[in-house]
């Protein structure tokens, strides 16, 4: 566990608008800034950022809280871990205390999984660097390649020593659970025990945006035809290869500050990239382009550029993939390399600034690229030459924005020497078909959709069937917004004046009248104000902002992103509208009421009910006594009433 001070000290230091724009591109809006959210799709933001406050909040799909409970979403850390991501970006030096079995024992499986991939990425590291084998061998081919020592500790790349177990052993002798060597991939299971799946290779860690290792690739150097020449970790609880990109931890600052990306296909060619002085390249490691790597891109800027071999035999078949990038609303230019040449050895042909205007000069926007090049390949031919035409005019109405669309086709009219207006109408047939077929597939999943915003709306975080909902969450905004704002002073026992603040008065209130609610989250906030009720420091807001709890994070960052609406409580004084902090005095008693009253309606609905059901069984006793209490709960509901002026 991590001492309680140095916690404080993390929340103290931690800024949210600098956690979150390391991962997502954000745009002053105000007092505010909004981007992209990272955590489903969508095409115009909702998710904003508010220092002042110490929150996000996303309006699309209702996820908040403040920046440890951001990096716990985000990056799949667990408390602990994201304190620990702060303290290493804020150099905050953190001090552990001994966890207890118990808490040992919480930890889950994709943690311990991405403990397993850091020391494995520090072993192989060392194997590289440090012993005979990886020297001889692994350093021996970087070096062949013209990798610098700087750019391999820059990757992190290693060597994974050519023994069936060598790896496995030493990782389970070091304390790690075979489980978790299985489950990464790293190790294969054998009846015999576990071998190694990355048995003399150069290894390649693959590392998520915050720069932990996700998982590995592994280039083979001896001559095997039966065994592949690059190996990555299989799909587990912390890899997707279509999720990540190669480089992207090591790019992201560089790709916002150049508001471009270059995008090659290998991991030496990112390493060449990088030694060449452009850091802002990533790699999709030989697979064909996901909407989710496009996504990943586009959070931090809107311009890519797509870099291919110059003898690559695949560029026909990757276009249509291509087109993904057009839907997402990218700007896309693609540069083809000389011939014989790739993205590794072109880099090291000529100097930064050279490349860099080699790259300027020669980049093409991709729809004129895929117009030139099937042009090429359809010559005279008209049967191909239409379904040039018709190729082209595809990717060109997947285009979202209206005045490229128009630009692109103008240039493609005077390319393949057809008129405009054939390409219109070809495109209002292609639009045609496309916008039916998402109005079926909008049929299909209307119902799913209106459970997710249903959801959103009326459930912020996982609630009990609460018939006091809103009253009791009207009430934990009153704690949080004006806990500590005087409400009135009254005389005690000695008979000193005593200032009663409005959280003291509502959580006095519920416990003189034994309230509670059945919604844990709820519940646990009233009895931790409870318990801080007289602490003279304790200020709600930051408290549960900044609680070790995710669920009453979400409620504190709901609440504080909230609007409010006083509705019939606003009253018109001259000139002026008073504020809701003006109507204290009269909102907390009448809010504290309002939640009596219901819980009252409650009671009463339940015993009339038993009422019914003990008049039936002939239980004359029990009947007398649901007699009384009804008597009684109706005396309280009129004196209720009466305080609220409905008699």
């Amino acid at each position: 566990m991590i001492d309680q001070s140095t916690v404080q000290r993390i929340f103290d230091t931690a800024q949210i608008f600098e956690v979150v724009s390391d991962f997502v591109t954000l745009r002053k809006r105000g007092v505010n800034f909004l981007g992209l959210c990272p955590f489903h799709n969508e095409k115009t933001p909702s998710f904003t950022v508010s220092p002042a406050k110490g929150i996000y909040k996303c309006f699309g799909c209702g996820k908040g809280g403040n920046a440890v409970n951001f990096l716990m979403e985000h990056e799949h850390l667990d408390y602990v871990g994201a304190l620990k991501y702060l303290g290493r970006k804020y150099h905050i030096d953190i001090v552990e205390e001994e966890l207890s079995p118990e808490q040992e024992q919480r930890k889950n499986d994709r943690e311990s999984m991405m403990i397993v991939n850091s020391y494995a990425q520090k072993y192989f590291s060392e194997n590289l660097l440090q012993s005979n084998e990886g020297i001889a061998v692994g350093m021996s081919y970087m070096r062949e390649r013209g990798f610098r020592e700087d750019t391999i500790k820059k990757f992190q790349v290693g060597f994974c020593l050519d023994s069936w177990n060598a790896f496995s052993d030493q990782a389970i002798k070091t304390g790690y659970k075979k489980e978790f060597l299985v489950k990464t991939g790293l190790s294969i299971d054998k009846e015999k025990g576990p071998i190694d799946r990355f048995k003399g290779r150069v290894i390649f860690p693959i590392h998520g945006i915050a720069g932990r290792t996700l998982g590995f690739g592994g280039r083979i150097l001896k001559k095997d035809p039966k065994a592949a020449k690059y190996l990555n970790s299989p799909e587990s609880e912390v890899y997707h290869k279509s999720r990540i990109l190669y480089g992207i931890y090591q790019a992201k600052k560089t790709i916002v500050q150049n508001d471009k990306c270059f995008l090659v296909e290998g991991y030496t060619d990112v390493l060449s990239f990088h030694q060449a002085g452009i850091e802002n390249v990533v790699a999709s490691s030989g697979t064909a382009l996901t909407v989710d790597q496009i996504r990943l891109v586009k959070r931090f800027t809107n311009n890519l550029t797509i870099i291919y071999d110059g003898d690559s035999a695949g560029i026909k078949a990757s276009l249509r993939g291509i087109d993904l990038v057009l839907e997402q609303e990218l700007n896309v230019k693609v540069l083809l390399l000389p011939d014989g040449e790739d993205p590794d050895s072109f880099s090291r042909t000529m100097s930064s600034s050279e490349l860099a205007q080699y790259i300027e000069k020669n980049e093409t926007d991709f729809i004129v690229f895929k117009t030139n090049l099937l042009l090429a390949d359809a010559k005279n031919d008209p049967v191909k030459r239409a379904n040039l035409i018709i190729d082209i005019v595809r990717s060109i109405a997947i285009i979202p924005d209206n005045i490229i669309r128009s630009e692109y086709i103008k240039e493609c009219s005077s390319i393949l020497n057809v008129q405009e207006q054939v390409l219109y109408t070809e495109i209002d047939k292609i639009k045609g078909h496309l916008q039916e077929q998402a109005w079926k597939n909008e049929q299909r999943s209307n119902i799913e959709l209106q459970a997710q915003e249903d959801s959103i709306i009326n459930q912020s975080i996982i609630r009990a069937d609460n018939d006091c909902d809103l009253e009791e969450r009207a009430l934990i905004r009153l704690l949080l917004n004006f806990g500590n704002e005087e409400l009135f002073s009254t005389k005690n026992e000695q008979g000193e004046e005593e200032i009663i603040r409005v959280g003291n008065y509502i959580v006095d209130e519920l416990e003189r009248d034994e309230l509670s609610s059945v919604n844990e989250t709820y519940q646990q906030v009233f009895d931790e104000y409870m318990k801080n009720k007289f602490d003279p420091n304790f200020e709600a807001k930051i408290f549960f902002r900044d609680h070790t709890d995710s669920k009453i994070v979400q409620l504190a960052a709901d609440i504080m992103s909230e609007p409010y609406q006083l509705s019939d409580m606003w009253t018109r004084k001259d000139s002026y509208l008073e504020s809701e902090e003006m109507k204290l005095k009269e909102i907390v008693p009448k809010q504290v009421n309002e939640y009596k009253g219901k819980k009252v309606k409650i009671l009463l609905e339940e015993v009339v009910q038993e009422m019914q059901q003990v008049q039936e069984s002939g239980d004359t006793d029990r009947l007398m006594e649901l007699m009384k209490q009804k008597m009684l709960l109706d005396q309280i509901k009129n004196a209720i009433l009466k305080e609220l002026g409905r008699e």
